[in-house]
């Protein structure tokens, strides 16, 4: 089979990539490096990718030209996990907007008119939910950022194409993702850097009571790929993805300064607009679906975080 996977060069989308070719696959990713965060952090992740046969393609998906010049038109699977993420005060709603909707809808133009039609496996966001990220995939979501709300349009674009008939797909909502290669912007690679070099790490006001369902990087990939050979079943479906295990940002904090073995400096500044105040994962469709276990622990994957970034920045 061949796969296009979007943000192969990103976090997730890199994991995921390199599981798929380990699967006997055929993978080719895209990227558009964008500067949202050190463009040199993604350069190092395609070249793994390349490293294993992997060619990533620079491709910025918001404009039609490069997405029909740069790449062939035969994909089995479509992986979309390009996104401008989080909630940050320097970008803008046009920054969303382009980047989750209008890419978005470029894709599936371009999946239409592709020599076979792909399924689409879109990537989304427990964020879609809102503040309180505790619901099932049934029930109205209301999101309270940008990135909310256009992954939530984003979704809606790729279940109206099967609602229609005109492609097949389904769409993953993603729960609190760390690991190996997590942003720098992230919670725990911003504890780790903060405590392996000794500098104050910041704490948003009134996030330590936050409750997350922190999900490892590999179980998150265990629940994306288990849709291969599942199609029908989960042929526009939303299904959320992660871990029913709630910690809050204070104990995550902990588990960081017990594996370092030392205390982290803290200094708190203004609480974030937009920012979720619990995410606990229900997976009990995912569990029906697609034999669903995330099995991690929050110690474990830590563990396998701090290696990561020991090895790859010191």
């Amino acid at each position: 089979m061949k796969f296009l996977i979007t943000g192969a060069a990103g976090f997730i989308g890199s994991h995921t990539a390199q599981r798929i070719k380990s699967l006997g696959h055929e993978v080719i990713g895209v990227d558009n490096f964008s500067p949202y965060y050190d463009v040199a952090l993604k350069k190092r992740n395609a070249l793994i990718l390349e490293n294993l046969s992997i060619p990533i393609i620079t491709c910025d998906i918001r404009y039609n030209e490069q997405l029909y010049q740069l790449l062939p038109k035969d994909f089995d699977y479509i992986l979309h996990f390009a996104a401008h993420p989080g909630i940050s005060d320097t970008s803008s709603f046009e920054d969303y907007f382009s980047n989750n909707l209008i890419a978005t809808k470029n894709l599936l133009d371009f999946a239409e008119i592709s020599s076979k039609k792909p399924f689409i496996i879109n990537i989304a966001t427990s964020s879609i939910y809102g503040s309180e990220a505790t619901l099932t995939e049934k029930e109205a979501p209301k999101p309270t950022s940008f990135y909310g709300v256009t992954k939530l349009a984003a979704e809606q674009l790729v279940l109206a194409k099967v609602r229609l008939g005109e492609l097949n797909g389904c769409s993953f909502r993603l729960y609190s993702v760390y690991g190996p290669r997590e942003r720098p912007d992230k919670l725990y690679t911003r504890l780790i850097a903060c405590g392996l070099k000794n500098i104050p790490f910041t704490l948003y006001e009134g996030s330590l009571t936050h409750l997350r369902s922190f999900t490892y990087v590999g179980d998150i990939v265990d629940g994306i790929v288990s849709v291969l050979g599942k199609e029908t079943q989960c042929n526009g479906e939303i299904i959320n993805l992660g871990t029913e295990e709630e910690h809050s940002t204070q104990e995550g904090i902990a588990a960081v300064e017990k594996l370092l073995g030392k205390p982290i400096q803290k200094e708190t500044v203004a609480k974030r607009k937009g920012d979720q105040l619990r995410t606990k994962a229900n997976i009990e469709k995912a569990k029906k679906l697609l034999n669903y276990h995330p099995k991690t622990t929050l110690e474990e994957g830590l563990k396998q975080q701090i290696n990561w970034y020991k090895e790859t920045f010191l």
